[in-house]
């Protein structure tokens, strides 16, 4: 068993395994960098360094000596993937491809310079800027959850305890639960999933139950569009994840838990498990935990990609084998949960997040973000922005620090840098709401954003600029929701779906001087009546859209006219006559013939001819089709 003294015998073996490597090529493995072809550009590094004479270590044995070549979780900087990081040095390069990786290795690794046009340019001067401390991106955050994320390899658990991995839980295994309790709750940490509740006062309603039967669930369905927080911790620090469920079973008595993570994250999945067999195989799971005589064991499920299996009863149910559909609280799982015992339910983040907090101190985790909004969150932070990614930046953080500096600046439609076309931010996914230019300089903290009507949510955000119709994204979200409901209740499945309806008519020309009164109010019947937070947040969107972009709504209905010009319907299709060099492509595409026009000549579209297809904008290649 695991006992102080092994795991830092462990520590002291890897420690001396690395000894005699002078450089490491760390290339993400997380799951944007390998679709992009990442993979394929580690086994290269591997071949090139054996054609130039190098061993290449691939696996960390007996003082192993060359160079060590290794994968890692999400680097953040998904953009620019795939992402390969030298080190000690700490370059980084980005979009590398099979065919840059030989001169990558004469630079970096058999030589002592950069390969200047692989690295980083920053968006405003185009400088170059080689490692990540020079990077915006990255020099602006506060990396504490994912810190390791990106670093290390997240399938070896002798470099997690190498990095002073389990150490926290082992202290925990010496002490009272009410301790752990009272420290957690000390510290501040609020649930990173969404709801913000106390994450140690939570705890403490598991502990105080009756002794028996204890569960503790690691939630990683993550279903909302556009989020991958979750899923690039379970990728890219998996015991992490593991140590932090652990650390609370301990607090509330628990011998039993499950990772319940999407089945749409093979790459969580298979790491999460690997992690599970491999902390149980050192004795760090299983029975007699670090040589005492408390247990502990997980087991890794694959949810069926449902949204609603986001709410704890839902979950719950989907675990039990039945269908994942909300039950009302109370009872609440910390009383009755999975199988009818005390249960505690955290998301990934926050389990993450719980380690660190005993490793380095609630003082250290107290002094990043505010006085009711302690530590760090990670954000997904996509859209119309130059720089997008896996950020993590200490709650209090405003949004326009969030967009200017970390995310480098709105872009316009043309992809050009624009300091002035910001227009909103979705955050929290469909649950949460919209943020707007004034809101620029709020700081981002689960009160402050209480205050707007809005919420952090699972950590969503989605930049837009002016270009953006916020009618129909008002309606994506809302589609979205209406697919994802479980239809238990009839104000939501039947509500979401009207809502849908409505939403359909306003960008379609239907609506009338009653749509919007009675959309407002079909989205306060959903958020009142509906049984689970997934019903009651679901108009979220709308509402907030309606709050504060009233006069785009009203410009569809009234005018019949789509201020940024996306919704096909209310759009007139025209020829810029300038433009127009007469080459007759777009009549040739046109599926209804309503272009015309002689060759070398401006062109013209029949207005009343016209089916909106688009077909014409998207064969032009001079720009010259408007609408």
């Amino acid at each position: 068993m695991p006992r102080q003294c092994e795991l830092t015998a462990i520590q002291e073996t890897y420690e001396t395994n690395i000894r005699n490597i002078d450089k490491r090529i760390v290339i993400c493995a997380g799951t944007g960098c390998v679709a992009n072809g990442s993979l394929k550009v580690h086994d290269r590094f591997v071949e090139i360094l054996k054609e130039r004479g190098v061993n290449a270590v691939v696996e960390l044995k007996k003082e192993a000596d060359g160079v060590l070549v290794s994968k890692s979780g999400c680097q953040g900087f998904c953009q620019m993937g795939p992402l390969v990081t030298i080190l000690p040095r700490g370059i980084l390069y980005t979009r590398v491809r099979q065919d840059d990786v030989a001169e990558i290795i004469d630079a970096s690794i058999l030589g002592d310079t950069v390969v200047d046009r692989l690295v980083y340019k920053r968006t405003d001067d185009g400088t170059s800027c080689p490692t990540t401390e020079e990077i915006p991106f990255y020099r602006r955050q506060s990396r504490f959850v994912l810190r390791r994320c990106g670093q290390i390899d997240p399938e070896s658990l002798p470099e997690y305890i190498s990095i002073g991995g389990y150490r926290a839980a082992q202290k925990a295994v010496t002490k009272d639960g009410k301790l752990i309790c009272e420290e957690m709750m000390r510290s501040g940490l609020r649930g990173r999933g969404g709801g913000g509740f106390l994450t140690g006062r939570k705890w403490e309603f598991a502990r105080v139950q009756p002794p028996g039967k204890k569960y503790i669930i690691c939630n990683g369905d993550e279903g909302d569009p556009g989020a991958f927080m979750d899923r690039s911790l379970m990728e890219g620090n998996p015991h992490s994840v593991i140590e932090g469920m652990l650390i609370a079973a301990l607090a509330i008595g628990a011998d039993e838990g499950y990772v319940y993570v999407r089945a749409e994250y093979p790459l969580a999945v298979q790491r999460m498990r690997k992690a599970v067999r491999d902390a149980r195989e050192m004795g760090i799971l299983g029975q007699e935990i670090f040589g005492t005589n408390k247990a502990f064991d997980i087991t890794v499920m694959e949810g069926a990609g449902a949204f609603v299996c986001g709410e704890e009863t839902a979950l719950i149910a989907s675990i039990e084998g039945k269908r994942g559909m909300p039950t009302p609280k109370p009872p609440f799982p910390a009383v009755k949960g999975l199988f009818g015992k005390p249960t505690i339910i955290n998301n990934v983040e926050t389990l993450s997040t719980v380690p660190l907090i005993f490793s380095e101190g609630i003082e250290r985790f107290q002094a990043m973000g505010t006085e009711d909004s302690s530590g760090t969150k990670t954000f997904a932070l996509t859209g119309h922005v130059a720089n997008t990614g896996l950020i993590e930046v200490p709650f209090g953080t405003t949004l326009r620090q969030i967009v200017n500096d970390i995310a480098g600046g709105v872009m316009e439609d043309d992809g050009t840098l624009s300091g002035t076309d910001f227009k909103a931010v979705q955050i929290g996914g469909p649950s949460g709401g919209m943020l707007t230019q004034e809101m620029l300089d709020l700081p981002l903290d689960f009160d402050s954003l209480k205050s707007v009507e809005a919420m952090v949510g699972s950590g969503g955000l989605v930049v837009m600029n002016h270009g953006t119709c916020m009618v129909g994204m008002a309606r994506y979200f809302m589609q979205f929701i209406q697919n994802e409901s479980c239809g238990k209740c009839v104000v939501c499945r039947e509500g979401t779906k009207q809502m849908l309806a409505l939403l359909d008519d306003i960008i379609e020309g239907r609506a009338t001087g009653e749509t919007l009164p009675l959309l407002e109010e079909l989205a306060w019947t959903v958020k009142k009546g509906s049984l689970c937070n997934l019903g009651k947040t679901a108009p979220n969107p709308v509402l907030s859209s309606l709050k504060y972009f009233r006069d785009e709504y009203a410009a569809h209905v009234e005018k019949k006219t789509c201020p940024a010009g996306r919704c096909a319907a209310l759009s007139t299709y025209r020829v810029v006559a300038d433009k127009c060099k007469g080459c007759g492509l777009c009549a040739r595409k046109c599926p209804v013939g309503a272009i015309s026009g002689e060759k070398a000549k401006p062109y013209t579209i029949d207005a009343e001819e016209c089916i909106k297809c688009g077909a014409c904008i998207d064969s032009c290649k001079f720009g010259a089709i408007v609408r």
